[in-house]
C-alpha cells in the first residue's frame, strides 16, 4: 500500500482567479492530489481508454457531463488529447466561474502547432516529487539512492521499480508521443545523458558518446525538457574579472531516475557518488521551492574559465555551495570568496556534513543538510 503524503502545493488561492495547468513529471502524485484534495470537482482521466475514445470523437461530451451546478472540472493528462482545449476555453466563456485543473506529464504536445493554450485563461503550476518537508528529514539516505517518487521510495523493491519507470515510461512513453524518429539512437542517448547529470554538457561529445549527431542530441534535451524530465542550470554570466563559462548544466527531475540511468547503486557517505547526488537532491528542493511558493526568482550556477565555481545561485544574492564534507576548509570556501568579489551577495553559504552551524570571518554560513533545508522551507533564505 503505498503511503499518502502531506503535499506542500496549494493552488487554492490561485484557483480563485484562474484556472490552472497542472504539470509534473508522471508518477509525482498529480492524480493523487487531486483526487484527495478536490473529491467534489468532476474528473476526468485521458489515461482511461472509454474517456479518451469518447471525448476524442465528441469534445462537446466534456459539456453535456459536466452539471450546472458544477464549479470544478478535472482532466488528467490533457497533452493526450489538446484539441480538448477549444472546448475547455468554450466552456469558460460559457461560464466565467467555472474552473479547471489541466494536469499533463508533457508540455510538448501542447506547445506545439499553435495549440490553444486557453490564451492566457490559465495558469501554470509544476509539481515535483516528494520533498523534505513533506517527507520528513530522516529519509535522506533514502532518497540520495532511490529518489523521491511516492510509489518508489516506500516501495519494498524499490531498484525494481526504478527499472520498470526507467524502461516503460522514459522509453516507451517518448515512442507513444512520436518525439523521436529512433527510439534505438534515444536509448543510447538517455544512458550517456544520464551520465551527463549535474555536469556541463558538450553536445558534441555526447553525440559521439551515442553514436547521434550533434543536433540530434540538441534535440533529445530539448524533448527531455520538454517532457519534464530535465531541468536546466543555466550558467551566471554577471561576472567581469573573471569570464564564466557559458553553457548549460542539466538534472534530471528525480535522483532516483538518474541514479538508474548511471547504473549508481547504494550510495554511501563518504563516497564521491554522495556528493554528487546530495548536489542533485539539494537542487530539486530549491527548484521545488520556487515553484510551489511562486518565487518569481533566477537560479543560476557559476563557474569562471579558471574553474573557479558555485553550485547554485538564488535570485542573484544568495550563493550556495555543496560540500559532503564532514569537515569544510577554507579550500572549500574559494568559489564563494571569488564570487563575492565579483557581485554583492547577501548571504553565502555552505552546506555540508558538518553538525554544529558556524560562521567564517567574512560572513559565510556553513550549516549541516538538515539545518539547510529548514531554513529554505522556513522561508529564510529567500
Amino acid at each position: 500500500m503505498i503511503k499518502e503524503y502531506y503535499r506542500k502545493l496549494n493552488i487554492n488561492r490561485l484557483l480563485e482567479h484562474k484556472s490552472l495547468f497542472l504539470l509534473g513529471p508522471r508518477q509525482t502524485g498529480k492524480s493523487t492530489f487531486l483526487i484527495k484534495n478536490y473529491s467534489k470537482g468532476r474528473y476526468f482521466n485521458l489515461l482511461e481508454a472509454d474517456i479518451f475514445r469518447d471525448l476524442s470523437a465528441n469534445p462537446e461530451l466534456l459539456r453535456q457531463w459536466t452539471k450546472p451546478q458544477d464549479t470544478l472540472v478535472m482532466i488528467d493528462e490533457i497533452q493526450k488529447l489538446p484539441s480538448l482545449l477549444d472546448e475547455v476555453q468554450r466552456m469558460m466563456e460559457l461560464n466565467k466561474s467555472l474552473r479547471f485543473i489541466l494536469t499533463g506529464s508533457s508540455a510538448r504536445k501542447l506547445k506545439r502547432g499553435g495549440i490553444n493554450l486557453l490564451a492566457g485563461r490559465a495558469w501554470t503550476c509544476h509539481m515535483h516529487p516528494l520533498v523534505s518537508i513533506e517527507v520528513g528529514e530522516n529519509r535522506l539516505q533514502d532518497r540520495l539512492n532511490h529518489g523521491s517518487l511516492p510509489h518508489i521510495i516506500d516501495s519494498p523493491l524499490p531498484q525494481e521499480e526504478l527499472k520498470a519507470y526507467v524502461g516503460t515510461y522514459l522509453h516507451e512513453e517518448i515512442r507513444a508521443e512520436g518525439l523521436t524518429r529512433s527510439i534505438e539512437n534515444f536509448s543510447r542517448f538517455l544512458t550517456v545523458a544520464g551520465l551527463c547529470n549535474g555536469q556541463i554538457v558538450n553536445f558534441t561529445k555526447v553525440g559521439n558518446d551515442a553514436a547521434v549527431a550533434p543536433r540530434t542530441v540538441r534535440e533529445y534535451f530539448q524533448v527531455l525538457e520538454d517532457t519534464l524530465i530535465l531541468h536546466q542550470l543555466s550558467p551566471l554570466q554577471k561576472t567581469q574579472k573573471r569570464k564564466p563559462v557559458a553553457t548549460s548544466k542539466y538534472y534530471f527531475f528525480d535522483v532516483g531516475v538518474a541514479n538508474q540511468l548511471m547504473n549508481r547503486r547504494m550510495i554511501l557517505p563518504g563516497s564521491p557518488e554522495f556528493g554528487q547526488a546530495l548536489e542533485h537532491l539539494l537542487f530539486l528542493e530549491i527548484k521545488a521551492y520556487l515553484d510551489y511558493e511562486r518565487i518569481d526568482q533566477p537560479l543560476f550556477f557559476w563557474r569562471s574559465q579558471t574553474h573557479f565555481e558555485v553550485d547554485f545561485i538564488l535570485g542573484n544574492s544568495v550563493a550556495i555551495e555543496v560540500k559532503a564534507a564532514k569537515h569544510v576548509s577554507n579550500r572549500d570556501l574559494k568559489g564563494l570568496r571569488v564570487l563575492a568579489e565579483e557581485i554583492p551577495l547577501k548571504k553565502k553559504i555552505v552546506v555540508s556534513q558538518e553538525t554544529l552551524p558556524r560562521m567564517t570571518a567574512d560572513g559565510i554560513e556553513i550549516i549541516g543538510v538538515d539545518e539547510f533545508l529548514k531554513k529554505l522551507w522556513g522561508k529564510e533564505l529567500v
